[in-house]
């Protein structure tokens, strides 16, 4: 898999994409990532990127411009499966699309920033847009981190135990229960006698049940999504 993330600051990318589960994932070969700053798509010799906007409103806009260009110089060199913007207005990105841009083998993420992106980049270039909540960062450089380590965790070979991940929160539409180790007894608080039955079928009967529990407690919304 490869991506490919477009920003005004890479240096803001730098330690989420160069470390942990993401780092190994890269030196097994499971995923290359490739961070472009789009200045260097600038033909200003001040390497501006951004202007005023057009009409109404304080703030500065990233140029379609050097987006364009790229845009285009990366998809001169391979078929892109997805595009994808970061927006507080996108929608919300959640587990079932990591799963899905997981399967994919070639990504584009643009980076927001300032007050955004000329209209145009979204009407041409983008084939997804993706928020990861109801706020305004001030870049989207961490959301699209936060989407590749999404993503790239679920490649097969990513994490020491595949299963791990398939036993993630929101992979099922429900919350993980309560997680417990040693030592089985600490200061009189005990950990749940069937977790150290050894029976697995009533153990995994158990951490269902309260899996259901907890997302009724946390995120009933997730039950009522799933009916």
């Amino acid at each position: 898999m490869r991506i490919d993330i477009l920003t005004v600051c890479p240096e803001l990318l730098e330690s989420p994409l160069n470390h942990s589960i993401i780092q190994r994932a890269k030196d097994k070969g499971l995923v290359e990532i490739y961070v472009h700053n789009i200045r260097d798509f600038s033909l200003d010799k001040h390497r501006k990127v951004d202007d005023y906007a057009f009409g109404f409103g304080a703030g500065m806009v990233l140029q379609i411009e050097p987006i364009d260009r790229a845009i285009s110089f990366l998809t001169s060199q391979r078929q892109y499966d997805e595009i994808i913007f970061t927006a507080p207005d996108g929608e919300r990105f959640t587990q079932k699309d990591a799963n899905a841009l997981s399967l994919k083998e070639n990504i584009i993420i643009l980076c927001g920033h300032y007050k955004g992106v000329d209209q145009r980049v979204r009407d041409h270039f983008i084939s997804k847009e993706y928020s990861i909540g109801d706020f305004v960062l001030t870049g989207g450089e961490m959301p699209a981190a936060i989407m590749t380590d999404a993503i790239v965790r679920l490649l097969p070979g990513a994490i020491g135990d595949e299963t791990s991940a398939l036993n993630d929160s929101f992979q099922d539409g429900l919350l993980e229960p309560g997680v417990y180790t040693r030592p089985a007894d600490y200061k009189g608080w005990k950990v749940p006698e069937i977790l150290l039955s050894g029976h697995q079928a009533k153990i995994e009967d158990w951490l269902y049940e309260k899996s259901i529990e907890h997302t009724q407690e946390r995120r009933p919304d997730l039950l009522s999504e799933n009916q």
